[in-house]
């Protein structure tokens, strides 16, 4: 499953030279483009075909060829991280934004898009604001969105929850409520798969974003450590708390996992009724349990909460991805860098997205929707990121690579009642 490889990313913090071997499409290996071509770097997952498509279009034109090379597995980032500033280094590479290049903003390795996206605004508008915004290392672009929106979303089964008389919960209230109901019903009331910390991250990153609203993340991904101490944050942690302590995952998650289906297999057979997941679920419902998926999958947005004053529309999740460019690339391999990023911003490739199950970062894309093969989920996805206020990326791929595995020791440890709402509160600052 694509994403699920792409969310255990965010789990690896070693910097291991891999022997991986390296899939090309036009090329024996990854070595940097020469003064006539372009070397570009993808995570080859089941979106590749999307950036062979192009690249072969690109070529067909251009007097500097574009050679793809499609790395696979979960060495991608490995093998990113250890290429660049050696003669290895891609010219164009496939990103997560945010904490996954900021190192490399730090040392002027890569390409500062900002003016060129501001002298040329029918290219910036092409995109949703939220999602461009998202990939930005300090207020400036270095990334280009080339894969659909994946915001988390509150997962659930229409059937049990039509069974047992409730609704999907909107508020804080309501969510009690509805935990309430199902543990009544002898039913874990929500899926967590605590053997993959960061679908426990999930819950935090929303009861903060609801409670205190985006900007508190938005300190801390800046490098202000003291946003770990807002009293929004001590919140959060206790509501998680609050929640473990009510039987709300059940007594067994902390031995679920995400990644070998565990969770999704559990939720899609009844045994839990929400699954606060990345939209990917649905895809990999459709994929596993097509008759749940099509019977009994339902979507919601997550609640508000008590005193929040987070902004109800706001999202959290993974934006996109992105492709940047290496400082490296000069004159007019520059230009024909820059013109194959543009061609993300076209209706040809919103359509490639969405035909490949994608839902696209293009502003413009709503009349595409209809080709979708659910709809309905297509729309609802699509006007939850275009009305965001806010899109806040992953905590583990916003912050520098090498915090992810103290963020998820912490979390894991909260979730599991081996420290205090407090002592997470210190961990976290301490970072």
């Amino acid at each position: 499953m694509r994403i699920r490889t792409l969310r255990a990313l965010a789990a690896t913090a070693a910097c291991a030279v891999a022997a991986t071997a390296l899939a090309a499409c036009g090329s024996s290996g990854p070595n940097r483009g020469d003064g006539d071509s372009l070397s570009v770097w993808v995570y080859q997952d089941g979106s590749t075909v999307i950036q062979e498509e192009f690249v072969e279009k690109f070529n067909e034109t251009s007097d500097i060829k574009l050679d793809l090379v499609q790395i696979p597995g979960d060495n991608y980032t490995d093998r990113m991280r250890t290429a660049m500033g050696s003669p290895n280094a891609p010219d164009i590479f496939f990103n997560w934004g945010g904490g996954s290049i900021s190192d490399f903003v730090a040392e002027d390795m890569l390409i500062d898009l900002t003016p060129i996206l501001d002298e040329d605004p029918e290219f910036k508008d092409a995109f949703i604001p939220s999602i461009l915004d998202s990939g930005s290392v300090d207020g400036r672009y270095y990334g280009i969105p080339m894969r659909g929106v994946q915001p988390v979303i509150l997962f659930y089964n229409k059937t049990a929850f039509a069974e047992a008389g409730v609704e999907p919960p909107a508020t804080w209230d309501d969510l009690l409520h509805v935990i309430d109901v199902f543990i009544d019903r002898d039913t874990v009331p929500a899926v967590v798969a605590g053997a993959d910390p960061w679908t426990e991250l999930m819950w935090l990153e929303y009861l903060l974003d609801r409670r205190g609203g985006a900007e508190i993340f938005e300190r801390i991904r800046n490098g202000d450590a003291t946003g770990w101490e807002d009293p929004a944050v001590q919140w959060m942690a206790e509501a998680v708390k609050e929640l473990v302590d009510a039987g709300t995952f059940g007594n067994n998650f902390r031995s679920v996992n995400y990644t070998a289906d565990g969770a999704s297999t559990f939720f899609a057979q009844g045994g839990g009724v929400m699954h606060l997941m990345g939209s990917w679920e649905y895809a990999n419902q459709l994929s596993q349990q097509p008759e749940f998926a099509a019977e009994d999958l339902g979507f919601a947005t997550f609640p508000t909460v008590p005193d929040g004053t987070g902004d109800p529309r706001a999202v959290v999740g993974n934006p996109t991805n992105y492709w940047s460019v290496s400082s490296s690339v000069e004159g007019e391999r520059l230009d024909a860098a820059l013109e194959f990023l543009r061609m993300s911003a076209s209706d040809e490739y919103a359509q490639a997205l969405i035909d490949n199950g994608d839902i696209p970062t293009t502003s413009g894309a709503e009349s595409l929707l209809d080709s979708h093969a659910n709809p309905e989920f297509a729309r609802f996805q699509y006007d939850m990121v275009a009305e965001a206020p806010s899109f806040t990326l992953s905590w583990d791929q916003a912050l520098p690579a090498g915090d992810a595995p103290a963020l998820h020791d912490n979390i894991e440890k909260l979730f599991g009642g081996q420290i205090s709402p407090d002592a997470f509160v210190a961990a976290m600052r301490n970072l």
